[in-house]
């Protein structure tokens, strides 16, 4: 394993890293010479990844977590510090979705959802944000999706949690402006990425099922409904971008210096038009 210099040895952490796109992230950035420290629910797997990875010559070290509990999160913390006493990069990553219509969304669905993909970056940034504001040094990565700007029916919570991530990650990005600090912040802005979230309910833990549904595949990888799934988002969607792509676009957008980093432009004519329609509104009402 060689770096390519601009990463080299620096700590990278990254939830949501045993499969899909934290997977990608982390084959990326452990190419670049970062010593990883990965992060995931999903504990056989996550050990699979940091031992192919160490196979590769990457230092990864596994930490499971769930990224929606605070204590878990605060170990996750703790554990980063205790072996490297610094982070360099932080890559709040982890998300689930549920693709169900709003008015059938239960109480357990919204906390899921919420819980990961929002709770997930907010309990990233209180635990780690603080020592690279100390330090004055490191570069957060907060994946926010594009439903972070447009919305896809029958995803409400989905949609909700990223368009709060580029929210939380706007602010912050004026926030660090503001004290002129050298810690940077990125909204990460996929479009559709061929990763397992279509079977993230495997994942779900046993709290948070609705009573009376079919439980979730526990290892749904390969089976013929998550292909399926894949197959019909790629047929709305277009040509979803492999893991290791995705992660190639966000590796160059951070050397860049990119606060947004899109992965493509699926979802740009929607963007176009909503912002257009908030604009005409706006102007419509004096």
């Amino acid at each position: 394993m060689t770096g390519d210099g601009a990463f080299e040895g620096q700590v990278a952490v990254i939830t949501g890293a045993a499969s899909g796109l934290g997977r990608g992230i982390a084959d990326r950035f452990g190419a670049a010479g970062c010593r990883l420290v990965l992060a995931d629910v999903e504990e056989p797997a996550l050990a699979q990844a940091a031992a192919e990875l160490g196979a590769a010559g990457v230092e990864a070290t596994a930490v499971p977590t769930d990224v929606s509990d605070a204590a878990s999160m605060d170990a996750l913390a703790a554990a980063v510090l205790e072996r490297h006493g610094s982070v360099d990069l932080l890559f709040n990553n982890a998300g689930v979705g549920i693709q169900k219509p709003t008015a059938t969304m239960t109480t357990s669905d919204w906390e899921w959802v919420l819980g990961v993909n929002l709770w997930g970056v907010i309990h990233g940034l209180r635990v780690f944000l603080p020592h690279m504001l100390a330090r004055d040094a490191g570069h957060i990565v907060n994946t926010a999706s594009s439903a972070g700007h447009v919305v896809v029916p029958q995803l409400a919570a989905y949609n909700a949690s990223k368009h709060a991530v580029v929210a939380i990650s706007e602010t912050l990005r004026a926030e660090l402006a503001n004290q002129n600090s050298a810690v940077a912040v990125a909204a990460f802005c996929p479009g559709v990425v061929r990763t397992r979230i279509t079977s993230s309910a495997r994942n779900r833990p046993e709290r948070l099922l609705n009573p009376g549904e079919p439980l979730p595949e526990r290892d749904a990888w390969g089976d013929e409904l998550t292909r399926r799934r894949q197959e019909a988002m790629e047929a709305l969607f277009g040509r979803a971008k492999s893991p290791a792509e995705a992660a190639d676009i966000l590796h160059d957008g951070l050397l860049e210096g990119r606060f947004y980093i899109w992965t493509d432009d699926i979802f740009v004519e929607g963007l176009r038009n909503r912002h257009a329609e908030i604009q005409d509104s706006f102007w419509e009402g004096g």
